[in-house]
């Protein structure tokens, strides 16, 4: 009876008459292409049943009935994937059936499931898939996949069956998404757990029919939600797990438990023990350093550096405990949490109070404690009694030492006191700040001579490093070149002059630049046409908010930019001897509460001034605040579309 749980509360929604056959009844049902005009597969249930033991251990069961709406559809289901880790969980494809249009049943021989090392890039921990191939499918068939495991999603320091105990002991949590990319007519998810166990919850961003019982010794609570239709996703919005329906659930009483446990865990393991060769290294790297910011400093910036961002598997601790200072500084390669350790290890080599934190790069982590994380770093406490964040692997041959593409994010340090959850302050835009300054004379044959100096702090920085940073020395130049090109197709550099791109440390960016174009502007008899090159948007790359879609008139959710920035923009062009301007773009000056820009032209004599001031006020934006931040990517891209027309004497 058990196993046709899902299949109750199916009935007890939609009022299904109990078959002889219940799936093929679900199936006709559920409907088709005409009922889901958009959708190329649909879910017709999804149940899953998870079972928590004391040692917080758990079984879990996962029915799945699909239907394919269109060709589309039978192409993407044409095999069953599924990725496990065996480090920490037990994985098996139980059963899996092709109901056919026509009435036809075919049990796949589960003998034919393929287990293989997972695709990996960048980390390679070992992780697999298992898979089964259905076959040649068509509109109007059905998929049913029944699933079971045992385990958790992170690895930790035990052998045999203890592995699938999760590494908080006796603690379980789960993540539960309720949507998806398809329609969904019946998801249920239901957990039973030890009476004596604690159990906490919060249903997210939407409602969910709930009910909770005793049974024997376990509390019993279902969680079901009908007619679930995909997100209509919006250019640049925030990750669907902050905006779309999701249930967290825990057993652990608050984040400040598994704050101490986190510390607890890497103090008991000897993560950031010392040795002889790090404190060598320490010892040569401050020989220089003059204050206690200078320290932490060279510190954060030689593990971002020389510590390549590689991920092998390397026996224990692939999860919440951190490997060996000694294992990562021998081997000068790892993922985040390795050169997080790292410099948690240089740091109290070198005499500072450090620990390791917790966050989750790209998504928002909400209150109950699931461990919503995917992304590990340091804390450092100053002289002053505060805890400083510093993040080596989003800070190489950038400037600063905490990533601000990290502000507005969510963070839990493990420290012996413990912590709440934290959130990571806005940056100020002008910690960010791009500027460029352009001196031109344009000639009366079209051809336009001049210079330009570009300059760049924090995020902006880093952007125009990239110019140099991912490619080859002899590159270097033509990648500057490429710019113009874009502007102009008759575009030269003459004269190019930058100090060494990768000493960082030397200061803010500075990139001068002498240039000239031919027939850059439209000459026809005395009327001249043009734009100025900073007007049209040379260097857009260093300007992300440039790439967003201003038509969107609304937006129903949240949506980011890479980090809050300033950009100011300066262009002087030493016209011909001017008998009457045709047009001059407007000008604009918006001020807004999170994002503002002033910009226009002035025309002194000859002289053509065009100026441009820009502050985007932080990363995450509500959706109440795009009109603001469109109306700086509308007027900016307005300047670069709206040329200048003047009428010359000869």
């Amino acid at each position: 009876m058990r196993k046709y749980l899902f299949l109750l509360v199916f009935i007890g929604f939609y009022g299904i008459s109990v078959a002889e056959d219940p799936i093929q009844d679900l199936i006709k049902q559920a409907g088709d292409a005409k009922t889901f005009p958009k959708d190329n597969l649909l879910v017709v249930f999804d149940s899953t049943i998870s079972d928590v033991q004391e040692s917080g251990l758990t079984f879990v069961r996962n029915h799945t009935l699909y239907k394919i709406l269109t060709t589309t559809g039978a192409k993407n289901l044409n095999a069953l994937t599924f990725g496990y880790d065996p480090q920490s969980a037990y994985v098996e494809i139980q059963k899996a059936t092709i109901y056919r249009r026509d009435g036809k049943i075919i049990n796949l021989d589960l003998g034919s499931v393929m287990d293989y090392p997972a695709p990996a890039r960048a980390i390679y921990w070992g992780a697999r898939e298992i898979m089964i191939e259905t076959g040649r499918l068509e509109p109007g068939d059905a998929v049913e996949v029944v699933m079971f495991k045992k385990g958790f999603t992170y690895a930790l320091l035990q052998d045999d069956d203890d592995k699938y105990i999760p590494p908080m002991r006796g603690h379980f949590y789960d993540i539960v998404e309720f949507y998806s990319s398809n329609p969904v007519n019946l998801k249920v998810y239901q957990v039973k757990v030890p009476k004596e166990k604690s159990l906490q919850f919060e249903f997210y961003n939407g409602e969910a029919q709930v009910s909770g019982w005793i049974k024997d010794d376990e509390f019993v609570y279902t969680f079901s939600k009908t007619n679930m239709v995909p997100i209509k996703s919006e250019q640049r919005m925030v990750a669907k797990s902050d905006v779309a329906p999701k249930l967290l659930i825990s057993t652990s009483p608050d984040w400040y438990a598994k704050s101490t446990w986190f510390f607890q865990v890497n103090e008991d393991y000897g993560s950031f023990d010392n040795t002889p060769e790090i404190q060598t290294k320490v010892n040569e790297i401050l020989k220089d350093a003059k204050t206690e910011l200078d320290s932490i400093s060279l510190l954060t910036h030689w593990c971002a550096d020389e510590i390549r961002y590689s991920g092998i598997s390397m026996g224990e601790g692939e999860g919440f405990t951190l490997h060996k200072g000694e294992m990562t500084f021998t081997d000068r390669c790892g993922v985040c949490k390795d050169k997080a350790g790292m410099l948690i290890t240089m740091l109290r080599a070198a005499g500072f109070e450090s620990y390791p934190a917790m966050t989750m790069a790209g998504s928002r982590i909400d209150y109950i404690p699931a461990d919503q994380f995917n992304h590990c770093v340091t804390v450092v406490k100053r002289h002053d009694g505060n805890y400083q964040l510093l993040d080596p692997t989003w800070v190489p041959f950038l400037r600063e030492l905490w990533s601000s593409a990290e502000q507005q994010q969510q963070y839990l340090m493990g420290v012996p006191e413990g912590a709440d959850l934290a959130t990571t302050p806005i940056s100020d835009p002008a910690n960010h700040y791009i500027k460029i300054t352009a001196n031109a004379e344009l000639e009366a044959t079209g051809t336009l001579t001049g210079n330009l100096i570009i300059t760049a702090e924090g995020q902006s920085d880093g952007s125009v490093r990239r110019f140099f940073k991912y490619s080859n020395k002899t590159q270097w130049d033509q990648n500057i070149e490429r710019e113009f090109l874009r502007i102009h197709p008759k575009a030269m550099i003459t004269e190019l002059e930058f100090g060494d791109p990768m000493d960082y440390m030397a200061g803010p960016i500075r990139i001068k630049i002498a240039y000239t174009i031919p027939d850059y502007a439209v000459v026809a008899g005395k009327t001249m046409i043009f734009t100025p090159i900073l007007a049209a948007q040379l260097f857009k790359s260093t300007q992300s908010h440039l790439y967003f879609n201003p038509e969107l008139e609304k937006r129903s959710y949240p949506f980011r930019d890479r980090c809050s920035r300033q950009v100011e923009i300066t262009e002087s062009i030493k016209l011909p001897d001017i008998k009457q301007t045709i047009r001059i773009p407007g000008s604009v000056d918006k001020t807004g509460q999170v994002a503002s820009i002033k910009a226009g032209y002035q025309l002194n004599g000859n002289e053509l001034r065009f100026t441009e001031q820009i502050s985007l006020g932080k990363r995450i934006y509500k959706p109440e605040e795009w009109s603001e931040y469109k109306t700086v990517v509308e007027n900016q891209n307005r300047f670069a579309e709206e040329p200048v027309i003047v009428e010359i004497n000869n």
